[in-house]
């Protein structure tokens, strides 16, 4: 109640009290223009703070890619990806060839919109023509699509990986229509071809929109080799500069991460996350951290492990067993009291 009245002294008191006092022109004014009034004046002030000149002033929306657009984007590729797996509800046709089209050429038009304003953000696209913009985002868009083969050949890999590592996995379909591991990697290995090209903005957008559905935040600028499998996958962090060898397990909860990002900007492109080589398995809730920490070729990574250093090749690494202490209630509070049958005890509300 406190913090409350010191919440309510903080406010203006234009905003506390009807404005012009209770009577209106017709006599006293109704509760619907006072509302009114008072909801007139903090709008104004609201307006008046955009003027501050700050980054959170920016009121141009449409100068950054449409964030439902990527959306978008990224379920019509997994429906290219995936052609047996995936619906497309817009587009019908009993034809496979004319349903794959429809979807590619709607991908690269709306894609080469979308990296069109994304190009802004780069420095050297700042002042550039509208004509140049549009023809380097159509070279973009292309070159994108004409990835899709590659990209679908690291995505079956992943798929024989999550099949061959759980057990509890009844077929391929299972495992692409409910597995987040394999959902999020797939989005990033778009991602990533995007990043490749140098796009801003939309490859952060595409694997944020896997890490709000899957929980497992991969930047795109990770290297990520063939065989990839996520077990469970929730609470996996990778960093920009990871790089990933092939046949490599994660489970649940595992950083490969910074050791410190103190340096703020001044770190950019600098190699700030580890590198872990092929047949590595990282166990749940390990932290693996910085740029010059490399996990050997045939480790195992035990759970809860805190790495900074690197790791030879074939090296198993845990954390000692602790110790369990079980105690019983008489050891604690000592023998209890019989009672008469039918007493209730003392907290049996």
């Amino acid at each position: 109640m406190e913090r409350n009245n010191d919440m309510i002294k903080n406010i203006p008191a234009v905003f506390l009290r009807p404005a012009g006092g209770a009577k209106g022109m017709d006599g006293q004014m109704s509760n619907e223009k006072l509302i009114n009034e008072r909801i007139r004046r903090i709008t104004d002030s609201i307006l008046e703070d955009y003027k501050n000149g700050r980054d959170i002033d920016k009121m141009d929306v449409f100068s950054q890619p449409d964030s439902d657009a990527v959306t978008d984007i990224v379920n019509k590729l997994l429906n290219i990806l995936f052609p047996g797996y995936y619906r497309e509800k817009n587009y019908r046709s009993y034809n496979d060839n004319s349903r794959i089209s429809i979807l590619i050429e709607d991908v690269v038009y709306n894609l080469t919109k979308q990296i069109a304003i994304a190009l802004r953000f780069r420095e050297e696209y700042a002042q550039s023509e509208e004509s140049e913009i549009r023809d380097m985002s159509e070279e973009i868009a292309i070159s994108f699509i004409s990835r899709i083969p590659a990209i679908r050949e690291l995505v079956d890999t992943d798929m024989e990986a999550f099949y061959q590592g759980d057990p509890a996995a009844y077929n391929k379909e299972e495992i692409v229509l409910c597995y987040p591991g394999l959902l999020a990697s797939t989005v990033n290995r778009l991602a990533h071809e995007l990043f490749l090209l140098k796009v801003p903005l939309i490859p952060r957008m595409m694997t944020e929109y896997a890490h709000s559905r899957t929980g497992i935040d991969i930047h795109p600028g990770a290297t990520i080799g063939r065989y990839f499998f996520m077990d469970h996958g929730t609470g996996i962090v990778v960093g920009e500069t990871s790089v990933i060898g092939e046949h490599v397990k994660i489970y649940q909860g595992v950083t490969i991460g910074a050791l410190s990002t103190k340096g703020g900007q001044s770190l950019r492109g600098a190699k700030r996350h580890p590198t872990i080589e092929d047949d590595v398995t990282i166990y749940a809730g390990a932290s693996i951290l910085g740029g010059e920490t490399v996990i050997g070729k045939g480790s195992v990574i035990g759970s809860n492990v805190f790495i900074t250093s690197s790791v030879k090749p074939g090296t198993r690494m845990s954390v000692k067993t602790q110790e369990l202490v079980i105690r019983h209630r008489e050891e604690i509070e000592g023998p209890r009291e019989t009672k008469p049958e039918g007493t209730k005890p003392e907290n049996w509300y």
